[in-house]
C-alpha cells in the first residue's frame, strides 16, 4: 500500500479526532453553565416567607400584651366593684366585743353573683383577734356588706351565698336592680396557663384611702380625713369617682391552686380579677407577701368554677359550704 492511499485516512481520523474532541468540550461546556447557573440561582423564597410570618405574629402578639392592661380595664371596669363592710363579733344580748370594717373587691361572673375573697365576704376568717373572740363561743355577724360599681350612684346591698371550705374564695348574691341586670360577667378561663405569662390585676388597693388620693385635689381636700368611710365611698359614687385601678406583672409561678405573680396589690384589692394575656380571669387576688415585691398571691379559676356552679344551682360540692342567709343577716 502507497504513501498517497495512507493520506486520505490519516486526515480523516484527524477529522473525527477534531469532532470527537470539540463534542467532548460541548458537553463539558455545558455542564459546567448547568453548574453555574445551579450555583448562582436565587435561593427560595418560602424560608424567608416564613421568618416574616413569624416576625408578625410575635409583633401583634406583643402589641396584643401591652395593649391588655387598657382594654381590660375599659371593657370590664363597670363589673368589678369595691365592697365595703361593717362586721362584728360578740355574745347574745350583750354590746360587741369586736367590731370593724372591711373593703375589698369584687367581681360579676354570673347573673346576680359575684366573685371575691372568703375574708371579704366573711370578714372574720383568718383574723386571729375575732378567732380568739369566736373560740371562747362568741358569734360573728356582718352588719353591712354593699358593692359600689363604677357609674352607679347608689351600693348594692350584698349577701354572702356560699364560701369555699378550703379556699379564700366566696361569691355573693346581688341584691336585684337595673344596674345589676346591666352588669356583663367577666369573661373566665378554665385554667391559669403557664408561668412568665403576663397578667393584669384590677382593683381598689387601698379602698377608699386609695381613690380618694386619686380624686381631684378639692375632692380630695374636702374627703381625705374623714373617718366615715361608706360617707366617703357615697361621695365618691355621687361624682363617679368610683374608678377600680390596674397594675401589671408576670405570672411567677402556679402550685396546686395558688397563683405567685409580681403584679402590685395592697388592702383592698383583695378579691380582684387576674386576667390573663388574652383578658380571660384566670384567678383571683388574694394576699400579698410583706418585703417581696414578686410575692402577689390569687387563687386559680379552678377553685373558682365549682363554686359557681354551687351558688347558680344552689346544689352543694363538695369543697363548698352555704353561707349564711340573708334573712338572718344583721343589716
Amino acid at each position: 500500500m502507497s504513501g498517497q492511499d495512507l493520506k486520505p485516512s490519516t486526515d480523516e481520523a484527524a477529522e473525527s479526532w477534531t469532532r470527537l474532541v470539540q463534542a467532548v468540550l460541548a458537553v463539558l461546556l455545558l455542564a459546567g453553565t448547568g453548574m453555574l447557573l445551579h450555583h448562582y440561582a436565587p435561593p427560595s423564597t418560602n424560608g424567608l416567607a416564613e421568618e416574616v410570618a413569624e416576625l408578625h405574629k410575635q409583633v401583634a402578639q406583643l402589641q396584643q400584651e401591652q395593649a391588655m392592661p387598657a382594654m381590660v380595664l375599659q371593657r370590664y371596669r363597670d363589673s368589678i366593684c369595691y365592697i365595703h363592710g361593717i362586721y362584728r363579733v360578740g355574745f347574745h344580748g350583750q354590746p360587741p366585743r369586736l367590731r370593724a370594717r372591711v373593703s375589698g373587691t369584687g367581681f360579676v361572673v354570673a347573673h346576680g353573683l359575684i366573685a371575691t375573697n372568703r375574708h371579704v365576704a366573711e370578714p372574720w376568717y383568718g383574723d386571729p383577734e375575732a378567732d380568739a373572740v369566736i373560740g371562747q363561743g362568741a358569734t360573728p355577724s356582718l352588719e353591712k356588706l354593699v358593692a359600689f360599681f363604677p357609674g352607679s350612684p347608689t351600693p348594692v346591698d350584698l349577701d354572702p351565698t356560699v364560701v369555699s371550705a378550703n379556699t379564700d374564695l366566696a361569691i355573693l348574691h346581688l341584691e336585684f336592680s337595673p344596674l345589676t341586670e346591666m352588669l356583663a360577667p367577666l369573661p373566665l378561663a378554665t385554667e391559669p396557663g403557664p408561668a412568665g405569662d403576663i397578667v393584669t390585676v384590677i382593683g381598689y388597693p387601698m379602698g377608699v384611702a386609695g381613690m380618694v388620693a386619686k380624686s381631684p385635689t378639692g375632692i380630695y381636700e374636702r374627703l381625705a380625713f374623714r373617718r366615715d368611710d361608706i360617707g366617703a365611698a357615697s361621695e365618691l359614687a355621687a361624682l363617679s369617682l368610683i374608678r377600680p385601678s390596674a397594675t401589671c406583672g408576670h405570672l411567677g409561678d402556679v402550685v396546686g391552686d395558688k397563683l405567685i405573680y409580681d403584679a402590685p396589690t395592697a388592702h383592698g384589692g383583695s378579691g380582684g380579677p387576674v386576667f390573663n394575656s388574652q383578658g380571660k380571669v384566670i384567678g383571683v387576688n388574694s394576699a400579698f407577701i410583706d418585703g417581696f415585691s414578686g410575692g402577689t398571691l390569687g387563687i386559680s379559676v379552678e377553685s373558682l368554677l365549682p363554686l359557681i356552679v354551687a351558688a347558680d344551682h344552689k346544689i352543694p360540692v363538695s369543697n363548698v359550704r352555704v353561707s349564711v342567709p340573708a334573712s338572718s343577716k344583721s343589716k
